[in-house]
């Protein structure tokens, strides 16, 4: 997959997309925003790709959005050609699980980024903010909402009405990220993540992640249903057989995707 604005590689069953604008600190333009929609679909069709790494580089994860693309734009601009909504569809219809590997900077659209990935692994160098109000706007790819759930109604309110940076260990302890790592270690950490969860039944992690994103969006009493009918259907599944024989015979299970 060859593309301007991101580097992406399948290797073991791992899909890496690295953003690669360094001159602008990734900031998150149409053309970025457009080949990681399209690269998500292409990893998406891909039998060998069974879970993803989105990282940027040690410095920066990704700044926010292009600001010189939006800065002449009206309400008809944005409204119009619904700004920002491609990118959240992508997110919303990819099954297969995504990491975030962040290390420096992600800010704004680029903390929104990281949060529309399944988990986020950070490296002791990050830092992750919502500093749209300082642009006279607010965040417009789920910032409001995502971090809100992350992080509580507190914090969500201190970071997006000051702008102020949540550094790592602040994040990590309000559950915003699930660890730090250094910055040396950030991609080992995280393609092991991904080794681990590609060797699972594929049916299985993308029940796991339906049954977890449903958590946020319904009641408790239909989630609680929602799940247990997953848990229900994968019985019909070989795999299910294989990883409960495996367990029983202290063996490694030996998933065959069916």
């Amino acid at each position: 997959m060859a593309y301007e604005t991101l580097i992406v590689e399948i290797e073991d069953h791992v899909a890496l997309i690295k953003l690669n604008r360094p001159d602008a600190m990734n900031a998150l333009n149409a053309a970025l925003m457009s080949e990681l929609c399209d690269a998500l679909r292409g990893i998406e069709e891909n039998d060998k790709a069974r879970c993803t790494i989105i990282t940027g580089t040690e410095k920066v994860f990704a700044a926010g959005a292009d600001i010189s693309e939006l800065a002449e734009k009206s309400f008809t601009d944005v409204f119009c050609t619904d700004h920002f909504g491609k990118i959240t569809r992508a997110f919303r219809n990819h099954r297969k699980p995504i990491i975030a590997a962040v290390s420096g900077y992600a800010l704004g659209g680029g903390c929104e980024l990281a949060m529309m990935c399944d988990f986020i692994i950070a490296s002791e160098t990050a830092k992750f903010g919502q500093p749209e109000i300082n642009l006279g706007v607010i965040a417009a790819i789920g910032g409001t909402q995502r971090l809100t759930n992350a992080v509580g109604k507190s914090k969500a309110m201190d970071m997006h009405l000051t702008g102020r940076f949540m550094l790592a260990d602040e994040a990590e302890r309000s559950g915003l990220v699930s660890r730090v790592v250094p910055a040396k270690k950030l991609m080992e950490e995280a393609r092991g993540a991904a080794l681990k969860i590609a060797d699972k039944s594929r049916m299985t992690t993308m029940a796991v992640k339906e049954a977890v994103d449903r958590s946020f969006e319904t009641p408790l009493s239909e989630g609680l249903l929602f799940e247990r009918r997953l848990f229900h259907s994968l019985f019909a599944t070989a795999d299910q057989s294989e990883g409960m024989a495996a367990f029983l015979e202290k063996r490694d299970p030996q998933f065959r995707d069916k």
